[in-house]
């Protein structure tokens, strides 16, 4: 680790110089990366930064604008210090102009009462530095072995924390890109202490560019993904200022996590593959004991287990709300189900994620629920529905018939962590008699001269019913969300009155009406269309 300014005033020729330190004493944990002596005013061009500069100052007028010229390009270069030697410009001590320029830019001044040979510090911190640098660069190396040995296990996330905090010996954070805590290890400290208030904290630290050090909060953090696919951030919450080799380690962290996760989203579509197409055969019916061989091969335990499907959409009721790929969402219920040991198969569907969960036959399906939702929350806000239970592989198809329609079923702003039947009143009712054909001949009755219209003659009057029955029969509303005149929708809607032979403004046919397209919608729901699988 390079010495500090402080380190570096009490080195053995520093110390016996009688210094004094006159500006800058809350910079004094600045890493030194060299010592310049220098005569000459214009010096700052040929400076890289954290540099100490050491002069007598014989090159200084006493023009306080000259004074503070010099300072603020000292300071732009990013020097650390400037140590002035008394007795050759000034004789005992330095000009206020100059102390209160340092003071401003930030700058540590220290004036030595007594002469010191320059070259011979130099020398001796310069030493110090290359030692420094030498080890670590030593440390860089061992850095990159250990890591590369995570990358060729393929590590998981905490597993690669706790290298981090082996090596750094301070807690760190592994944070999504919403600033939720994705994993951690605090390095012995208590759990609260370090993630109190996490997401106001971590909201207030912005990051500029892709790694940087936050002062203020000790934090070093650095972006975690590849270019144009950041999913989060790794944050290294130091006490000290870090140094060139904690650059490195978390760097180099976020390097593998963000290899793991690219192996993760192959390992997952790969399954999400195999997923899809026994999801299909699943949910068609199609069950033989072949299929079964086919879910344990999938590492889908279905012996002694108990069954329950979950369908998913992103809610997107939100302006800021980054529309993710159907593909993250399925990532994530898969790390979610790994994460509390609950085999699963994931699979895609048109606008949603549906999820076939093996669970044992003792298990309590809600706190389970509560965990998983609780997890993929911490992804993005999700719409979860859960169909029923059942209790053999062969009736699976009916909880995964269950969740879909249920979610499609379910209004965008519900609130509730997730919906079953019992939530979805008349829909649910309507579900539960999907399988009665009484309710075909209902759905005939109610509507079917008007379905025959719009065959007939390509119109979409059944849709405009639907609009106006779900807007509760206001006018205004529907005309406003079918971007109609109120004209154009007063003569469609007396179109819908003569075909069907009603008076739409009777409350009890406009229920009858509701009831009949609900249904209609679950029936053609029914008439599903098979998973699809991640192609991407």
């Amino acid at each position: 680790m390079l010495p500090t300014v402080r380190q570096v005033l009490s080195t053995p020729l520093l110390a016996a110089s009688d210094q004094e330190i006159l500006a800058g004493q809350s910079h004094l944990d600045r890493p030194v990366r060299w010592l310049h002596p220098a005569e000459v005013a214009d010096i700052a061009h040929l400076l890289r930064g954290d540099e100490i500069v050491l002069t007598t100052g014989i090159f200084l007028s006493d023009s306080a604008k000259d004074i503070s010229w010099y300072v603020r390009s000292l300071a732009d270069a990013g020097v650390a210090g400037l140590i002035i030697e008394l007795g050759r410009r000034w004789a005992n001590n330095l000009p206020q102009a100059l102390i209160t320029a340092c003071e401003h830019a930030g700058l540590v001044l220290v004036a030595l009462h007594r002469e010191v040979r320059f070259a011979a510090v130099v020398e001796e911190v310069g030493g110090r530095i290359l030692e420094a640098r030498i080890e670590d660069l030593t440390a860089s190396e061992r850095i990159h072995e250990i890591f590369t040995r995570l990358d060729v296990d393929a590590a998981r996330p905490d597993e690669i924390l706790s290298a981090v905090v082996r090596l750094a010996g301070v807690p760190v954070v592994l944070e999504s890109a919403r600033h939720q805590i994705i994993n951690y290890d605090t390095a012995g400290r208590p759990t609260a202490e370090v993630l109190a208030d996490w997401n106001r904290r971590s909201r207030a630290v912005t990051l500029s560019g892709r790694v940087g050090y936050d002062r203020h909060t000790g934090w070093l953090m650095t972006v975690v993904g590849s270019r144009g696919d950041d999913w989060g951030r790794l944050v290294l919450m130091t006490t000290t200022l870090p140094s060139r080799r904690d650059y490195v380690l978390v760097e180099r962290a976020a390097a593998t996590l963000s290899l793991h996760q690219m192996r993760a989203r192959a390992r997952d579509s790969l399954e999400r593959t195999t997923h899809s197409t026994l999801l299909t055969e699943l949910r068609a019916d199609r069950f033989c004991e072949d299929l079964l061989l086919r879910c344990e091969a999938a590492n889908f335990t279905v012996r002694d287990r108990c069954f329950v499907a979950v369908a998913l959409r992103q809610k997107l009721d939100g302006e800021r709300v980054k529309k993710l790929p159907l593909t993250d969402i399925a990532s994530a219920v898969t790390t979610a189900a790994r994460a509390h040991q609950t085999p699963a198969l994931v699979g895609l569907d048109t606008d949603h994620v549906i999820a076939l969960l093996s669970v044992p036959a003792i298990t309590k399906i809600d706190p389970l629920m509560t965990a998983l939702a609780s997890e993929l929350r911490k992804v993005t806000a999700v719409t979860i529905a859960r169909g029923e239970l059942v209790h053999r592989l062969q009736d699976t198809f009916r909880t995964l018939i269950d969740a879909r329609t249920i979610l499609a079923s379910t209004d965008i702003s519900e609130s509730r962590p997730w919906v079953t039947l019992a939530d979805v009143h008349v829909r649910g009712l309507l579900h539960l008699l999907r399988d009665d054909e009484r309710l075909e001949l209902y759905v005939r009755r109610e509507l079917g001269a008007l379905l025959d219209y719009d065959q007939q003659r390509g119109t979409a009057l059944t849709t405009l019913l639907t609009v106006f029955l779900d807007t509760r029969g206001s006018k205004a509303d529907a005309a406003k969300r079918l971007l109609l005149s109120r004209p154009v929708l007063y003569e469609r809607l007396a179109k819908i009155e003569s075909i069907l032979g009603v008076e739409l403004d009777n409350p009890r046919i406009r229920t009858s009406l509701h009831v009949a397209v609900i249904a209609k919608a679950l029936f053609d729901d029914v008439s599903e269309s098979p998973v699809q699988s991640d192609t991407a």
